[in-house]
């Protein structure tokens, strides 16, 4: 078993948790699922069919240009007639009008004028008045004639010929004959309350003609039978198959589900969202249940391994291009910096059967991304440099384009016999390869938001720059030199357990921070006289435990990862302050040793435990009076052992083999650290 899969009885609230998440996700996924038909296709035109030949499952009409429908509305729109009804009263009331004001003698002008005025007017009115708001209307799309009617009788007019108003009252002042009638004798009369548009636009009888005139155009060219082959791999997609493409996905548009049709794709999705969860649970169940208890790897998994779903399908719904520019590597990259390479790949996986279920080509689709995943945990075992991305980002472009031509090989599409071969999916490779190196800057954000420390951030206080290790050493020098090599050899020992040996190393250089508030009660820091002489044992015990509550406190005020923070509260355990804890025991009989034991808690952790057992043996190393092999060797059995049997070890994850390696290596380090020099002449 696992030492990172405890098997334990789970809480009704975490199980509720779990199945919470579980509902979410799988809730996300069929939300997110494009609904209906929609184009799993890419492709443009003058380039090859990337894609299998393409096999009509249904028949459907083949569809004009919308250049082509253009050119035909034009070529239509000689026949549409807009209606205008006619009022054939008011010539009679105008020509009543002007004759009354011409009988009178307040106009005055000659009554030889009247027959001339009155012709004019029922010109102008048999050709028709029309407000000029009227003819605005038709000032894009002008017809070339009109259909007047009054009653049951209606007539054809072009439409270029009617009168607005102004137009009509120039006309009126108009000369025609100069010799006999002198227009500059009308100034005198009104001509324009005689001007009254008689036409008046008719918009339902408007609108119904222009129906039946589009109702004549034809906006198919043909059909396409079901069974019938479109188009096939590697065929240029010229101006008919694109039409025919685009005729194919308009039908899958207007094509209407059925209720059952309906009920059983929703059926489908949820199932299959349902069986990608429940695969990802019984990984962690089996292998990594110790992330179930971990809320925040929880939401982070969740929302690495939904996020490259949510993408696919939002690329597809919307056809913005080829989903091999997303760069789905970043997710196994994400989780293998964060959590471990076996739990990247098995959620990558399962990422990209839930992203291709939405595509026309899953094959080829999940072989290059698995080979592009597997690549990138190999080649990123840690991100401590930029240039550790970039070379893994390499690699994983090389890998995916080298599959996808090995792909086109099997398939016997590489050597152009079934067409000219598309370099659109090789520069979508490389272009997700570049943006796999993105992946940098999502370490901090990711950091920030879920409470994970990356390595990068762990090489970063390691720093001896950094403000709290420059000022322990300033002030604490001996805790300082202490704390270094401590954290050399408890990275040479995490290097062979197989442990995180930056972690430990980080940890290490900051577990003793605690001392800088006291910092001449610690042997390593004094020189001379000891503080300690005019103290009680247990008050001498107290500042010696109380190092530990304010290395948290400064831990908290430097902001120090919470991962770094549990080395300075662990790596004492429960143990007690032995020095002073036996000179007590010497000077009374009874003794209450709650005063002389540090806080705790006991090391949760490999790493932990690593620090633990470097931190004592180093520490009590210092006061060998001699250094030889037998005196070393029995100093570490003694501390390890020590802490073996007070149990110190017992709440985390550490063997006995794994142990002893640890002993081996703690021997042989400080054997040669206090190697004995020879004696030079003088």
């Amino acid at each position: 078993m696992s030492r990172y899969n405890h098997k334990h009885k789970l809480s009704v609230k975490a199980v509720l948790y779990r199945i919470l998440f579980s509902v979410v996700a799988i809730a996300i996924l069929v939300a997110f699922m494009p609904h209906g038909n929609n184009s799993t296709y890419h492709y443009k035109k003058g380039e090859p069919w990337e894609n299998q030949a393409f096999i009509a499952q249904d028949s459907f009409p083949i569809l004009k240009s919308a250049e082509q429908i253009a050119r035909e509305q034009d070529s239509l729109r000689q026949f549409y007639e807009p209606y205008f009804l006619n009022d054939i009263d008011i010539l009679d009331v105008q020509l009543t009008a002007l004759r009354n004001d011409f009988n009178s003698s307040a106009t005055g002008t000659p009554h030889y004028f009247l027959p001339h005025l009155g012709e004019k007017l029922r010109h102008i009115y048999s050709v028709g008045i029309v407000r000029g708001e009227e003819l605005a209307r038709f000032e894009n799309d002008k017809p070339q004639q009109i259909r007047v009617y009054s009653g049951n009788e209606s007539s054809v007019k072009p439409f270029s010929s009617l009168f607005t108003e102004k137009s009509a009252y120039e006309y009126l002042l108009a000369e025609q004959d100069s010799s006999r009638y002198n227009h500059s004798l009308l100034h005198g009369l009104d001509l324009m309350k005689y001007v009254t548009p008689n036409l008046t636009y008719d918009a339902e009888k408007s609108a119904q003609q222009r129906q039946e005139v589009d109702g004549q155009l034809v906006r198919t060219k043909g059909m396409v039978l079901q069974g019938q082959k479109v188009v096939d791999k590697g065929q240029i997609v010229d101006e008919e198959v694109l039409g025919i493409l685009h005729s194919w996905e308009q039908h899958q548009k207007e094509h209407k589900l059925t209720a059952k049709e309906q009920m059983s794709r929703l059926g489908g999705r949820i199932l299959y969202a349902t069986i990608l969860v429940v695969l990802l649970l019984l990984y962690f169940q089996q292998f990594r249940s110790d992330y179930l208890d971990s809320l925040r790897t929880v939401l982070l998994v969740m929302t690495l391994s939904l996020f490259f779903p949510i993408v696919t399908y939002t690329i597809i719904a919307h056809m913005w291009g080829s989903v091999f520019i997303v760069p789905y590597c970043v997710l196994p990259i994400m989780l293998r910096i964060f959590l471990d390479s076996r739990t990247a790949f098995v959620t990558h996986v399962i990422s990209i059967l839930a992203s291709a279920i939405v595509l026309a080509q899953p094959f080829t689709f999940v072989v290059v991304q698995i080979v592009a995943g597997l690549v990138a945990i190999y080649s990123l075992r840690e991100l401590s440099q930029r240039m550790e991305l970039f070379r893994a980002a390499v690699w994983v472009t090389l890998a995916t384009l080298l599959t996808y031509l090995c792909l086109e090989f099997v398939r016997g599409t590489a050597d152009g016999s079934q067409g000219i071969i598309s370099r659109w999916p090789y520069i979508f490779l490389t272009m997700a390869g570049v943006l796999s190196m993105l992946a940098y800057l999502l370490l901090i954000p990711i950091e920030r938001i879920f409470g994970f420390t990356s390595i990068v951030t762990l090489v970063e206080l390691q720093n001896v720059n950094n403000p709290l290790l420059r000022r322990l050493s300033e002030e604490a020098n001996g805790t300082f030199n202490h704390s270094m090599q401590v954290a050399n050899l408890a990275a040479e020992v995490a290097n062979r357990l197989g442990a995180r040996a930056q972690l430990v190393r980080t940890g290490a250089l900051y577990h003793d921070i605690g001392k800088l508030e006291n910092a001449v009660f610690f042997t390593e820091n004094q020189n001379g006289k000891n503080p300690h002489d005019g103290l009680s044992y247990e008050r001498s015990a107290q500042i010696i435990v109380q190092h530990v509550e304010n290395g948290l406190r400064l831990a908290d005020k430097y902001k120090l990862p919470s991962i770094v923070r549990d080395f300075i509260a662990t790596h004492h355990g429960r143990s007690l302050t032995k020095y002073f804890y036996v000179l007590a025991q010497k000077a009374q009989t009874s003794l209450d040793p709650r005063p002389f034991t540090y806080p705790g808690p006991k090391p949760q952790t490999l790493e932990q435990a690593i620090l633990m057992m470097t931190d004592a043996v180093e520490a009590a190393s210092r006061s060998l009076t001699e250094y030889t092999e037998e005196s070393i060797s029995s100093l570490v059995e003694k501390i390890i052992g020590s802490q073996v049997s007070d149990g110190s070890f017992d709440e985390c994850a550490i063997t006995f083999r794994e142990i002893a390696e640890a002993k081996e290596v703690l021997c042989t380090r400080l054997r040669t650290v206090y190697h004995t020099r020879i004696q030079y002449p003088e």
